[in-house]
């Protein structure tokens, strides 16, 4: 299967960056390039360097912007990395930055890779499957069950995370949960009739737990925003794309921590905190798809756009 994707919100984002055609750009999560063509079209002197764990997702990449390859650098790489990295290589300082968290729609549609409880294939659900990492199967057969009720609540906000967790323990008992569907029906065994019918997709909570947990989706992604915040110059800006509650929060709270003053507890009769606001929110709600985008691509319902500008 060719590697698509649909870039979710794509003139909001483009508008968001306020691109400078000189300036210095980073796509964390490059993806199939769709948010990158647009930025690298606008570049003259400027740089694009994309980022992605997927080593499909840098091919295809590649592919697209070979007619802008003198203003692109790819690398293979978790993007969380890529601040150091950047800075390694004599990149101090950038104009804009763009980290979309979504998964791909290829990465979704793709059975082999298990990250869907739509399609069959092994569970997987690693963004780079070259990385000899933590599997989905590792997750489903080989975490206690007190575990597995902990990153179901705390990852998917599934309030029936342990009778799920019991049943699969009681399940791989009698032999291994080797694929998606076999995940699937376990789940739904789970749940009552009529969540599984008010849902639109009864499994969903549990494959986004695990496949944050395969991946480490939350782990330093507040010092990752931190760290690409301190590399923008002065009217660079950060866009971020989220797709549920969790990692949105983070995103809120790291933006409204950095763009204001004084932290100090409200009682607190003088500052002593010395912080002073290093953005501004260049959109105080988050920016949402359109009506029309959500009628077309269905995955852009949930998504979140955040942007802020560094001052």
């Amino acid at each position: 299967m060719e590697f698509k994707h649909t870039p979710i919100m794509l003139k909001e984002v483009i508008e968001g960056l306020d691109i400078k055609k000189d300036g210095i750009y980073v796509d964390c999560t490059i993806g199939g390039a769709g948010h990158s063509l647009e930025i690298v079209k606008r570049l003259k002197n400027g740089k694009l360097y994309g980022f992605d764990r997927d080593s499909e997702a840098i091919e295809t990449s590649r592919k697209r912007l070979k007619d802008y390859a003198d203003k692109v650098v790819l690398t293979k790489m978790n993007y969380k990395d890529a601040p150091s990295f950047l800075k390694e290589n004599g990149i101090e300082k950038i104009d804009g930055v763009l980290i979309d968290l979504g998964i791909s729609s290829y990465q979704i549609d793709e059975g082999k890779r298990g990250f869907s409880f739509l399609h069959n294939g092994r569970l997987d659900m690693r963004m780079g499957q070259d990385e000899d990492t933590l599997t989905a199967f590792d997750i489903v057969n080989f975490y206690s069950e007190e575990k597995l009720i902990d990153i179901f609540y705390k990852y998917g906000e599934e309030e029936f995370a342990k009778v799920i967790a019991k049943n699969i323990v009681k399940k791989r008992q009698e032999k291994q949960i080797e694929t998606t569907f076999e995940l699937r029906d376990i789940i739904e065994e789970s749940l009552p009739k009529k969540v599984i019918y008010s849902r639109g997709g009864a499994s969903k909570k549990v494959f986004q737990a695990i496949r944050i947990e395969v991946n480490g989706e939350l782990v330093g992604l507040d010092k990752c925003l931190e760290d690409f915040i301190d590399m923008l110059n002065v009217g660079g800006r950060m866009a971020v794309l989220t797709f549920h509650s969790l990692e949105d929060r983070i995103v809120k709270n790291v933006f409204k921590l950095e763009s204001i003053d004084c932290i100090c507890p409200p009682k607190t009769p003088i500052c002593i905190c010395h912080h002073k606001a290093k953005v501004k929110l260049v959109n105080r709600k988050p920016v949402m798809a359109s009506e029309q985008e959500q009628k077309e691509n269905s995955r852009s319902t949930s998504a979140k756009l955040r942007i802020v500008e560094r001052i």
